[in-house]
């Protein structure tokens, strides 16, 4: 895995979601805590409370994260982000959306709804390698 890998978590909850269930499942699946995040507060559609949580992995947290991710993501799925890598990049980083619903249940599930948001950014010093970098990051 690349030297400087990093990896940052977007998650956007609404009042009617339940923020305790989704750590649970971040906290059992890859070993972060909810207290690592952090929280800020917004306003949604008819000033409805919303709460966005982010968090910034580096180092060794960074390449744990992404290989228990690339561990839980079906075959199938992992096998379409592979031959598309390039559809999920942009400025040289590779975004991912993971389904809160099925993280709730213990599983990873690409999808673009209501969903995680992942950034996976590794140095990337020539366009062309980019597709090739990632790749290699999510195979190794």
């Amino acid at each position: 895995m690349p030297h400087q890998l990093e990896v940052t978590l977007e998650i956007i909850t609404h009042a009617t979601e339940n923020e305790k269930r989704i750590f649970q499942s971040i906290h059992e699946l890859f070993d972060i805590k909810e207290e690592e995040f952090s929280q800020r507060k917004l306003s949604g559609h008819f000033d409805n409370p919303i709460l966005l949580f982010e968090i910034k992995l580096v180092k060794k947290k960074a390449r744990d994260f992404v290989q228990r991710l690339v561990e839980k993501i079906p075959k199938y799925q992992m096998d379409e982000l592979l031959d598309n890598v390039e559809r999920f990049c942009d400025r040289s980083a590779l975004f991912l959306r993971v389904s809160k619903q099925d993280l709730i249940k213990k599983s990873i599930t690409l999808q673009e709804k209501n969903a995680i948001k992942i950034k996976i950014l590794t140095p990337i010093y020539r366009k062309n390698e980019m597709v090739k970098t990632y790749v290699n990051l999510l195979t190794s």
